[in-house]
């Protein structure tokens, strides 16, 4: 199975990242997958290259979800991350955030994941678990 575009624009940017030239990249394709293109990468190649561009000194960027601060009375930024944590595990990262809201809408009168409550979160965290439990 070939590698998504997400995957093939991350090596691309890693390539410019690096500042290697066309011929490098390629080279690097065909000696550590055996491909000549990102487009014929399968998974375990999208790894091995990347695994090689992080040898050289390429840091990707890890995905995050917005910090809305400290606000007394709302759920905290590390309760918010481990409920999208939750929420990709559960849903095998197939929804996203506009999901994960509607969801919150439904069971928890709550519009938004940043209007979640301190005192809501555990509840949600808890809930998501279960979810994920089950569906397991």
């Amino acid at each position: 199975m070939t590698i998504t575009r997400n995957q093939i624009a991350l090596l691309h940017v890693a390539k410019g990242k690096l500042g290697l030239k066309d011929a490098e990249y390629r080279a690097a394709l065909v000696h550590i997958c055996g491909v000549t293109s990102s487009t014929e990468l399968d998974q375990y190649g999208f790894e091995a290259l990347l695994g090689f561009f992080e040898h050289l000194g390429f840091k990707p960027l890890s995905s995050r979800g917005s910090d809305y601060g400290a606000r007394p009375g709302m759920a905290s930024y590390a309760q918010l991350e481990l409920i999208r944590a939750l929420w990709r595990e559960y849903t095998e990262g197939r929804a996203g955030e506009d999901e994960l809201n509607k969801w919150l809408e439904r069971c928890w009168k709550v519009s938004s994941l940043r209007f979640v409550r301190a005192e809501t979160a555990p509840k949600v965290i808890t809930a998501l678990k279960s979810m994920k439990a089950r569906a397991a």
